[in-house]
């Protein structure tokens, strides 16, 4: 295959009528034959709340908590203003577009009408610089979700934010709540995003650089952790990539360095803080909107109940840890005790550590290095595919009424990845019969782990657990049910957005998509 850059972004249009881009790059797809979804204006029925917000994407200077970057944000926050609705309310969210460059806004997990999902070419026409876009939706499914910008890398700069629908049902057996969004970082640092990618592609970047760096000089570059790709070379001289390992179920779990590691865009020598009372009884719904790293998380000296997983409910179960990985999201709960905490967020196969704090009396909170030490993380950690859905959150049996595959594959040198044999933009559309129960096999065909993300839908693992994002191990093979009842253009891709960009993503397209 040519898996060129070049080619990745001029591979051109899909089957099915859709006309889609080589990866999630926002450059225009060719006009001719490309059929977006209605973007007529939705009506509010009768007594519908309807939640209004402005998200203004600009360049901006942040401050981490000591160090200073420039990088792109939602306004001057990291992360971005929460966005906050009640299930059934109508969203209208307008996008203000003030970057050098193309964007949109992905809502991450949200089973909504295919024209406000915000995948240029697919779903609209990239929002260029210096113009609005409204996007309207209905949430209907309570949770917690994200939003960030589906082109390019942009995801891996200061661009997400939470999005909580909260559940007019929920009994509210907690005192007080806390969202933690876990990422890591490099924007800003003598590199952005883009040079990255130009350094792991080894070719020109989609989007305009704001640095003059080539790269990854003093981040390190790649990191080849176990890849078998690699095939025992010595890495050592090409260009400061490194040897990463990792002892955990997801062997090698990214391919980037990163300086620093955030919890609420905070490094860890100035961490985000939670202030309680001891014995309060709180929820933290933890969201890892990371570009290329899974997290184990944990509280030092509490037990964890996990309760939720992408927005569905499970069956609580106790844990001292976590993993999460990126585009996944858990709620959890725990009872307060008297002192000073961290929550960590230990990045998988990776060097350093995220760090929020959780205090209730006076003291002094630990160090960094004291935080990643916590025996809460030297124990068993648990992999969330193995926690088992409520009964409410099931889908009602129904026989299978067609069987699809995704079948992935890839490799490290030259970075190149794909889905069923081909790069988006030169793999074919999967076709989904509407109203059918899907059977959707995944096949991980690489000795990499990889977050894959269903647009649009939830899907159901063999155990019936809820999910929109889950962890494909190297070499794992899974098949997940989808209910076909939300038409139209839909993206399935790796949410490591190196992967995606570099071609691991594939459009399932409905037999009546309009």
């Amino acid at each position: 295959m040519d898996l060129s850059r070049r080619t990745l972004l001029l591979g051109g249009l899909t089957a099915a009528g859709a006309g889609v881009l080589s990866a999630c790059s926002g450059k225009p797809a060719a006009t001719a034959g490309l059929v977006l979804p209605s973007q007529s204006a939705l009506t509010p029925k009768a007594g519908q709340n309807v939640v209004t917000k402005t998200l203004i994407a600009r360049p901006t200077t942040l401050d981490l908590g000591g160090p200073t970057v420039n990088t792109w944000a939602y306004g001057d926050t990291l992360p971005g203003p929460v966005v906050r609705a009640t299930a059934g309310d109508l969203l209208r969210i307008t996008l203000d577009n003030q970057l050098p460059a193309d964007s949109t806004i992905h809502w991450h997990g949200i089973a909504l009408r295919n024209a406000a999902d915000g995948v240029p070419g697919l779903t609209q026409n990239p929002v260029s610089a210096g113009s609005n876009f409204v996007y309207e939706f209905v949430a209907s499914d309570p949770g917690t979700y994200f939003y960030h910008p589906h082109v390019g890398v942009q995801l891996d700069r200061g661009l997400y934010a939470p999005l909580i629908i909260d559940d007019p049902n929920d009994p509210g057996d907690y005192d007080a709540e806390w969202i933690v969004v876990l990422d890591d970082w490099l924007d800003g640092t003598g590199t952005t995003p883009d040079d990255v990618l130009t350094k792991l592609t080894g070719s020109a970047s989609s989007l305009p650089s704001s640095s003059a760096s080539d790269g990854m000089s003093d981040m390190g570059g790649m990191d080849m952790g176990g890849d078998s790709s690699s095939g025992g070379m010595d890495m050592s001289g090409m260009g400061g990539m490194s040897m990463g390992t990792s002892n955990t179920p997801f062997g090698d779990a990214g391919d980037v360095t990163y300086p620093y590691f955030l919890v609420n865009g905070r490094v860890n020598t100035a961490p985000d803080v939670f202030t309680g009372k001891p014995g309060q009884r709180i929820r933290v719904r933890v969201i890892n909107a990371a570009a290329d790293t899974i997290f184990s998380v944990a509280v030092g000296e509490h037990r964890l109940t996990l309760t939720h997983t992408d927005g569905y409910a499970v069956q609580p179960q106790a844990a001292s840890a976590f993993y999460i990985g990126m585009g996944e999201r858990y709620d959890l709960t725990l009872t307060l005790k008297d002192g000073v905490f961290p929550l960590v967020a230990k990045p998988v196969g990776k060097d350093g550590v995220a760090l929020g704090l959780i205090r209730t009396a006076a003291g002094t909170p630990p160090t960094a290095d004291q935080a990643a030490g916590i025996a809460e993380l030297s124990g068993q950690v648990l992999v969330g595919s193995d926690l088992l859905p409520a009964e409410s959150s099931r889908l009602p049996v129904k026989d299978i009424g067609q069987s699809v595959t995704l079948s992935l594959s890839g490799q490290m040198s030259p970075y190149a990845w794909a889905i069923n044999g081909a790069p988006y933009g030169k793999n074919k559309s999967v076709t989904i019969e509407s109203g059918k129960r899907v059977s959707v096999q995944l096949n991980n065909m690489t000795m990499m782990t990889h977050p894959m993300h269903l647009h649009g839908h939830t899907f159901a693992l063999p155990s019936g657990l809820r999910k929109d994002t889950v962890l494909l191990k190297p070499m794992q093979n899974m098949a997940v049910q989808l209910e076909a009842d939300n038409p139209g253009n839909w993206m399935a891709h790796c949410h490591n957005i190196y992967h995606a960009e570099a071609g691991m993503m594939a459009a399932l397209v409905y037999d009546n998509a309009s």
